[in-house]
């Protein structure tokens, strides 16, 4: 394994437990209609200045761990994942979902978290076991400041 990518997974791996104080029990069992989760998670829309908020917080969701984008304040970003620019080009609405939701639903070997996903994980502290990443709205969220991004 690559020494970025072993460097990357370890990140992810170790702090994104110590991260999730803030997430919520996922009681969310989307459908999934082929590479897509095509209805929205919560009844209210996203909200896209929020969205890029959790995107740059290195606090919250670690995208920039991995991914870069249109953040010019932000240094170090990754280049593990694709470049965020232009996510709103490439994949519909419903794609961007599932990818946020569990991007192992697509490929089983991804190192994206499944941000909405709350079983099925090894040695998790009780304290954080049956939460989720991020909250339904603010996977929304995301969604909405991603869809913004069409270059």
């Amino acid at each position: 394994m690559r020494p970025r990518l072993c460097l990357a997974v370890f990140a992810v791996a170790f702090w994104l437990p110590l991260m999730t104080a803030t997430a919520q029990p996922a009681n969310i069992s989307p459908a999934i209609v082929g590479d897509t989760i095509p209805v929205p998670l919560t009844a209210s829309l996203g909200d896209a200045a929020r969205g890029r908020a959790i995107v740059a917080n290195r606090q919250v969701g670690l995208c920039l761990l991995c991914h870069t984008g249109p953040f010019p304040e932000e240094r170090f970003q990754g280049n593990l994942a694709p470049d965020l620019s232009g996510a709103g080009s490439r994949w519909s609405e419903g794609q961007l979902r599932l990818r946020l939701v569990d991007a192992t639903r697509l490929n089983p070997q991804s190192i994206m978290p499944a941000y909405l996903r709350s079983d099925g994980f090894n040695r998790v502290a009780p304290a954080f076991r049956g939460q989720s990443i991020l909250n339904a709205q603010q996977i929304e969220d995301v969604l909405a400041f991603l869809r913004t991004l069409k270059n």
